[in-house]
């Protein structure tokens, strides 16, 4: 597969790849200071950038989306699969296994960071001996049924699933022409990324994949005077740590475009996930080229696709993405959104994880719903494929809250406000009766009590008697409707004895005119 056009050498290759200085030097002010901050982006220029897009032989597919924002806006709504689906489950998943400790930058701190450095040294030998190349043979996988995740995911009442294709560390987890630091190559010589798509289609769960490959070229920061193999030509187009020139970082950024083409026409994918690295205007022409690529090639697939991104990284075509709970949106929100968050305190595997517990999931799950998004959770499974049996029991948990409570998420939007009483918590605080949320679906609306009322009785103020006449109210897991009043203060409403599940409780109500 050739996607990438020979690079010009000699004079031609000095004329084309003019210093970052001279060509900074041509852009307004404000660009150059701009341009200085990129993250976690290779550091660029825009004529590099526009170098970088023309290497890339592979035409873009006839379609509608011309590569510039207001052709992707013309031609793009948030899909509906997405904004039925509610649930997702995000997957770190690579080499950063092996050794479980830190975190998912394992590879950056194991050469930059001097407490990781001397665990490193101690546990696997000396950096220059045994560098982050040498967990490959260790990512067996040898436990890994991609069907088996699946059917767990799809028992959590996930709809879709987002496994790590590329992270920063720069190893792909899938069969890829276009590196040898893949997973069919080297480690457990499997196409990760082939067989987890193919088995979500094959249980009718949608398929997307997390590409980080951006980050990948300023990642490494090792220490001054450590010994390692970071130098090594035989491992050069592993760690792209050494001769960060002009030519090497427009081959980089051409070949991130490549990358992302064949991902999408290997696997298809209904969801590309990018994280902050490609956040910076400079690397547009690049995002554009794949956005124009990808949603072309959708249309001829005959399906909805999204990209999910950071802050403004695209301004048109995709959903924003919020890293972490504490960074979620706490108000209604007219545009759909993402947090994704992880059941633990980082994201990647680790021997010492911290879990959370389902009812804090179950919660974090329906204050985004509320708001009109969607909650991407995290797990972290280890190097041979199987998945620690705390993180096991949490999906069986979720799974257990949402056959009850399902109806109330799975399908719904936003009413007119997102809930009553504490809208957000300190750090600390418990839900208490009166912190009810709200979603809708139909002629329905539900009322999803955070906290079960100890004296048997929940008051929703939002429907009190000039509100419209409610003709049922029933308590989704128990049979029949209940006794409720509406007064003038709120619906009053009669709870059974027992509690129809362990968490949050949804309270379907009718009657209501919710156009």
């Amino acid at each position: 597969m050739k996607l990438l056009r020979q690079l010009p050498s000699g004079p031609v290759l000095l004329l084309a790849l003019m210093p970052v200085a001279i060509v900074s030097a041509q852009l307004p002010a404000e660009e150059v200071a701009n341009a200085r901050d990129f993250g976690m982006g290779p550091p660029t220029t825009p004529a590099l950038v526009a170098q970088a897009v023309a290497d890339v032989v592979t035409p873009l597919p006839p379609g509608p989306v011309r590569p510039d924002w207001s052709s992707v806006r013309e031609n793009y709504s948030t899909p509906e699969w997405f904004r039925d689906a509610k649930f997702g489950i995000f997957l770190h998943w690579g080499l950063y296994a092996v050794p479980g400790r830190g975190s998912e930058w394992y590879e950056k701190h194991m050469y930059g960071n001097p407490g990781i450095a001397a665990w490193h040294r101690e546990h696997f030998g000396p950096q220059d001996k045994f560098g982050y190349k040498d967990f490959i043979p260790l990512f067996t996988c040898e436990k890994f049924d991609a069907d088996e995740w699946i059917a767990l995911f799809k028992q959590a009442g996930a709809k879709y699933v987002v496994p790590t294709a590329e992270h920063h560390d720069g190893w792909a987890l899938w069969d890829s022409a276009l590196t040898k630091w893949d997973s069919m190559d080297t480690g457990p010589h499997r196409d990760l990324m082939g067989e987890l798509a193919a088995a979500a289609r094959r249980a009718g769960v949608r398929f997307g994949v997390s590409n980080h490959r951006i980050e990948h070229y300023t990642f490494i920061t090792p220490l001054p005077d450590l010994a390692t193999d970071l130098h090594d030509p035989a491992t050069d187009d592993f760690y792209w740590h050494a001769n960060h020139s002009d030519a090497r970082v427009r081959a980089f950024m051409a070949d991130w475009i490549a990358r992302n083409y064949e991902l999408i026409d290997k696997y298809q994918p209904d969801l590309i996930y990018y994280d902050n690295g490609i956040n910076h205007r400079v690397y547009d022409p690049l995002k554009l080229q794949v956005a124009a690529y990808y949603f072309n090639r959708a249309a001829q697939w005959g399906r909805e696709v999204t990209f999910a991104t950071k802050s403004d990284a695209f301004l048109a075509g995709s959903v924003r993405d919020y890293e972490r709970q504490s960074r979620a949106p706490t108000a209604l929100q007219p545009e759909v959104f993402q947090v994704d968050d992880s059941v633990h305190q980082r994201w990647g595997y680790l021997a010492d994880a911290q879990y959370w517990d389902v009812g804090l999931i179950v919660s974090r799950l329906v204050e985004n719903v509320c708001r009109n998004g969607n909650l991407l959770l995290n797990f972290s499974p280890r190097a041979d494929g199987s998945i620690p049996d705390q993180q096991v029991k949490l999906l069986r948990g979720i799974g257990a809250w949402l056959a009850v409570n399902g109806e109330a998420i799975h399908g719904t939007r936003p009413w007119t406000v997102a809930g009553e009483g504490r809208l957000t918590l300190a750090r600390g605080e418990r839900y208490a009766p009166g912190d009810i949320r709200f979603t809708r679906k139909g002629e329905a609306l539900y009322a999803i009590l955070l906290a079960w009322p100890e004296d048997g009785t929940a008051v929703i103020r939002s429907l009190g008697s000039g509100t419209g006449r409610v003709s049922q109210v029933e308590l989704l897991g128990h049979p029949g409707p209940l006794d409720f009043a509406q007064e003038a203060g709120g619906l009053r409403v009669q709870l059974p004895a027992g509690k129809p599940c362990d968490h949050a409780f949804a309270l379907k109500v009718t009657g209501l005119d919710l156009k």
